[in-house]
């Protein structure tokens, strides 16, 4: 088989959503448990995409207010669609955030950060934004071994044409392990790092629900299938079938499991950062949180639907 470019860029949020955003949403309250944060903080979403984070920020985390920030505008129009009127919804990118120096008491991100050109630049701009002593966190699919939907996947394409190694996630998103992503966190001048694995099971009724969603087009995998003429995507179809493992009850579990990581923002870096931009923030510890106020321009981002 030839392989051919293919692009990791997501455009449209349906496919999405019955490829990985479902099982995303069943990640992200593992996540904001593991978090643990007080109600009453003043939330930023990273890269919000169809607004799986922010749906269950909204649903566990009672936050005073919320901000997601996303690159694409189809996946700001799902999430607006979503979660209209409960949160407010930015245009632009992790490494350029609209927002004000210490505007937020807890920036997250989820599945966002191996896509990010220079991820210590945007881990520097979510810095910013974040008050001191705030929590800057994120998860990403641990593609490599525990995302099985997708490793089985790059197994099966490379069995039969091994140039389809170099596509596999896992040997292209090298951040996607704790230790790289402490290390990130660390290097960028974050407190107290500390990661942990999120692990969800990804039941399918038959092999046809698993495979429908890699013809979608979007993301690495389902782009690479479609990039095949149909007999050898065929035999893409076929080998994969086999190699699942045997379902149980007609239904196919598999594990689908992201790395997390969180760190705070020390009082030296955080000053060295908002000193060069000129702003002065007072501490999240000194804050007044007992009538918890939104901060944040409540402007929705407004698009046509």
């Amino acid at each position: 088989m030839k392989t051919t470019h293919v692009s990791d860029t997501w455009e449209c949020g349906s496919p999405y959503e019955q490829y990985v955003g479902r099982w995303s949403r069943k990640i992200a309250p593992l996540f904001l448990a593991w978090l643990d944060q007080p109600v009453g903080q003043r939330w930023l979403d990273v890269g919000c995409g169809t607004g799986a984070l922010s749906g269950a920020i909204l649903d566990h985390c009672t936050p005073s207010s919320l901000v997601g920030v996303e690159p694409s505008e189809a996946f700001l129009k799902v999430a607006v669609q979503n979660l209209a009127g409960q949160a407010s919804f930015l245009a632009g990118n992790a490494a350029a955030l609209p927002l004000e120096g210490g505007a937020c008491d807890v920036v997250v991100s989820g599945l966002v950060l191996n896509f990010v050109p220079a991820l210590p630049a945007a881990i520097v701009e979510m810095m910013r934004v974040t008050v001191e002593g705030g929590i800057i966190a994120a998860y990403v699919w641990d593609y490599g071994d525990g995302m099985e939907i997708i490793k089985y996947f790059w197994e099966a394409a490379a069995s039969l044409d091994s140039s389809a190694a170099q596509l596999h996630e896992g040997n292209r998103f090298l951040v996607c392990n704790p230790a790289a992503l402490k290390a990130a966190f660390e290097d960028a001048g974050l407190a107290e790092v500390g990661t942990t694995p999120l692990d969800v099971i990804a039941d399918f009724a038959d092999f046809d629900e698993y495979w429908q969603p890699f013809l979608g087009g979007q993301g690495p995998a389902p782009a690479y299938a479609m990039s095949l003429p149909e007999g050898q995507r065929a035999a893409l179809r076929a080998k994969l079938k086999s190699a699942l493992p045997p379902a149980t009850g007609g239904v196919i579990s598999l594990r689908a499991r992201a790395w997390a990581v969180r760190g705070a923002t020390r009082s030296d870096a955080y000053k060295s950062i908002n000193r060069t931009a000129g702003i002065h923030i007072q501490p999240r510890s000194l804050r007044d949180t007992s009538t918890p106020k939104p901060s944040l321009d409540p402007t929705r981002h407004s698009m046509d639907s």
